[in-house]
């Protein structure tokens, strides 16, 4: 030191032991690891990481029974638990309705977490739809078929099931509306399909007979509900599809959908069509 006289003996230097230094160490090592853990103890609930949500995907024409299915799946809630909320979910639903959100489900990816609950995500879907089906040019466009928007999302969630594709939508929405005009049965397997809880193309002579509302071969006139949620460009070729004459059309191939105002041209077509199926299950 400056201040020291230079007859003054040297300090001695303290040298830790082996055992010192290992202690010294420790008490490093804690204290470095004391100032690690104390930020993280003092995090309130509101501070902590958020989990990531997680997605439900509900693809266009999804029936409601399989929303309710991958909803409990998405919530990791015991099977049925999303069917049963709909009763005290409180829905804005329109009042034809009746309770029943059937084609009010809209296709959608929804981000879902442990906060989320089944009446919460019931509603959300319940809204959007509400948003998107209510808009001005939909209840304008209902109201100049002579429809009801509830009415013009039956007829949506009809198109969305049978076309095979986007392209073929205007022209099935135009057969259905031209078959009401003329007090036509529908006649749709898809309306049968929803009766019996199944989705296939062979509808049998049996099938046709069946005792339901959804049978649209021996009933006239809409099924009392939608059969499916679908989506924007379903609505909206029920609301204004093309001008056309057709009144049937059948899917004879892949992307090959026959549409015609002549019976016995719709006859060829389902005998292509079935020739094809056959032509399938020999392969």
């Amino acid at each position: 030191m400056a201040n020291e006289s230079p007859d003054a003996p040297p300090r001695r230097r303290l040298r830790p032991t082996r055992r010192g230094r290992l202690v010294l160490l420790i008490g490093a090592v804690l204290v470095v690891a004391a100032a690690v853990l104390v930020p993280f103890l003092l995090l309130g609930p509101q501070e902590k990481k958020q989990e990531q949500p997680r997605l439900l995907v509900i693809p266009e024409g999804w029936r409601a029974s399989q929303v309710y299915v991958a909803a409990d799946k998405a919530l990791r809630l015991a099977p049925g638990s999303t069917e049963k909320a709909v009763p005290g979910a409180e829905l804005p639903l329109p009042a034809a309705a009746k309770g029943n959100p059937e084609g009010y489900l809209f296709p959608a990816t929804y981000p879902v977490d442990d906060e989320t609950t089944p009446e919460s995500l019931l509603r959300y879907m319940v809204r959007t739809a509400s948003k998107r089906f209510g808009a001005d040019r939909v209840t304008a466009g209902a109201q100049r078929n002579g429809d009801s928007v509830y009415r013009t999302v039956t007829i949506a969630s009809i198109v969305q099931a049978e076309a095979d594709t986007a392209s073929d939508m205007g022209k099935v929405a135009r057969v259905i509306h031209n078959r009401l005009a003329q007090d036509m049965a529908l006649q749709m397997d898809s309306t049968i399909n929803y009766a019996l809880k199944r989705s296939t193309l062979d509808t049998s002579t049996g099938d046709t007979k069946i005792d339901s509302p959804y049978n649209s071969y021996e009933r006239k006139g809409l099924p009392p509900t939608p059969i499916g949620n679908p989506g924007e460009q379903a609505m909206r070729a029920a609301v204004g599809p093309p001008p056309g004459p057709w009144l049937y059309f059948v899917t004879v191939g892949p992307g090959d959908t026959r549409f015609t105002d002549s019976y016995d041209e719709q006859l060829t077509n389902v005998e292509e069509f079935n020739r094809n199926r056959r032509s399938a299950a020999t392969d």
